[in-house]
């Protein structure tokens, strides 16, 4: 007989609370500001990355998941700016309506399911940088705390998502934590 998890009446609740959930516009917008800031804090750690975006100035990016549209454009620096436009040359939807499914997914490691619209050629231009750009989180935090408590707190991290990993990996869907495999 499996054991259901304490935990269950949250896992059948919170896609209701999230489907209803609607945060305030600005909290959105900041959000999505945010994002972009960050978008950009990584892409400056690699020039070959900025080099390819930007030769794709001018070119219309639209992101969208559920209701939410983030436009972007790159720049002639190779960033990326948030704007606001008719059309779109690339448009990303991504079909996973759960926010839940979209961290599985991130979490074995996986990208999420997305339906493409457009430009080929900018496409792959964005599946290059999803592929080969990454955070250097340690980096970050060395110039705060230091080389060596920035290496030990990393080392943490990636022992913990491994963790989550192999967790998420273990689960079948529809099954609850504690059932048997």
């Amino acid at each position: 007989m499996a054991t259901q998890s304490p935990f269950s009446w949250a896992a059948q609740a919170l896609p209701q609370i999230a489907a209803n959930f609607q945060p305030p516009a600005w909290v959105v917008d900041e959000t999505l500001n945010r994002l972009v800031l960050f978008l950009n804090h990584v892409l400056m750690s690699e020039p070959q990355a900025c080099q390819r975006l930007a030769r794709q100035k001018g070119q219309r990016i639209e992101i969208v998941w559920q209701a939410m549209k983030l436009q972007l454009q790159p720049t002639a620096a190779g960033l990326l700016e948030r704007a606001a436009f008719e059309g779109f040359d690339l448009r990303l939807t991504a079909t996973q309506e759960s926010p839940l499914d979209i961290v599985s997914a991130l979490a074995r490691g996986d990208k999420p399911k997305v339906r493409i619209e457009g430009d080929v050629q900018l496409a792959a231009e964005i599946n290059w940088l999803i592929d080969h750009v990454r955070w250097d989180a340690e980096e970050d935090l060395a110039r705060l705390i230091g080389d060596a408590p920035a290496h030990t707190l990393a080392q943490a991290a990636r022992k913990a998502m491994e963790a989550l990993r192999s967790f998420v990996a273990q689960r079948a869907p529809g099954t609850s934590v504690g059932a048997a495999a």
